[in-house]
């Protein structure tokens, strides 16, 4: 069978679905970050890896600043999901030999522009010859136990939050977004969340992730959904690279949530959108849900 129509989160299962494990990985496949330490530790390790293809996360006319911006972003915005600090990273480049080099080094300015903004280090990688333009970005970070959060501790009864607004990330947003560490690391600070995790893929592929890692429904309020102007709800669910966090906490936890939001981030919204439940949603069952590499 092709890859086409086969499903990006069926193809990562079947492929993953024997990966040898040990007692010190407290998060294997299927989050935003593995995470690694013994049960005990105080603080656990977080590793990532992401991946920039050309022609299918930027167009080859992109500002290279930007792409070497958004190749470090995305993998940091995975670590903000889990309410963690980052610390080393790696990046490789692939390129055909025709690719100019002073691209390449404004490409390479962006990262290095991300890793100062958000107190990391580059400390290696790897370059090769490829058929096209690639960039690869492993990072480690680490967290807290008692601050780790995951995409399966949601409950029903749970309120959904999302921050900032969902939509039209074509338009330039997705090379040119904040990856919402701080505002994550204020929540695990103040709040118990139950469930977290980044809207890369679009709120209607990512919300059915967490909820099914949960074990959950849930249900939407698709009027609550924050949306930038000029889009629409359906623009809001299914356009993807938003990254954003999307999260869940329980009523009793939230109490005061939206308050001392306004006033630590009056600049970045912070949305009630729903709630987990015990049953499906309807945008849940909706055709094209958001981005799959494989649909």
């Amino acid at each position: 069978m092709k890859l086409a129509g086969y499903g990006e989160d069926r193809l990562v299962s079947e492929l993953t679905r024997a990966l040898a494990t040990d007692e010190n990985v407290r998060v294997g496949v299927g989050d935003d970050c593995a995470v690694i330490g013994p049960r005990s530790a105080k603080m656990w390790q977080l590793l990532k890896t992401d991946c920039l293809v050309e022609g299918v996360h930027f167009s080859p006319d992109a500002d290279p600043k930007k792409i070497g911006w958004k190749a470090m972003a995305r993998a940091l915005s995975d670590l903000a999901a889990m309410g963690g600090l980052p610390r080393y990273a790696l990046v490789t480049i692939g390129a055909p030999p025709s690719e100019n080099v002073s691209r390449l080094k404004a490409i390479y300015a962006g990262l290095k522009l991300a890793a100062r903004r958000f107190d990391l280090r580059i400390v290696g990688g790897e370059t090769s010859r490829a058929p096209a333009l690639f960039l690869a970005v492993t990072l480690t970070g680490e967290v807290e136990r008692a601050r780790c959060v995951t995409r399966s501790g949601g409950r029903a009864g749970d309120l959904l939050y999302v921050t900032g607004k969902l939509g039209g990330s074509i338009r330039g947003r997705h090379l040119d977004f904040t990856p919402r560490l701080a505002e994550a690391r204020w929540l695990t600070e103040n709040f118990r969340l139950r469930a977290m995790m980044d809207l890369s893929d679009g709120l209607g592929a990512d919300l059915p992730r967490l909820a099914r890692a949960s074990g959950v429904g849930f249900e939407i309020f698709e009027n609550k959904i924050p949306r930038h102007r000029g889009c629409t709800v359906r623009d809001a669910i299914r356009d993807g690279e938003d990254y954003e966090l999307l999260f869940s906490i329980s009523p009793r936890d939230g109490v005061g949530l939206e308050s001392r939001w306004q006033k630590k981030f009056p600049k970045l919204d912070l949305t009630r959108i729903g709630k987990l439940t015990n049953r499906k949603s309807k945008i849940e069952n909706r055709k094209s849900n958001g981005f799959d590499h494989f649909a």
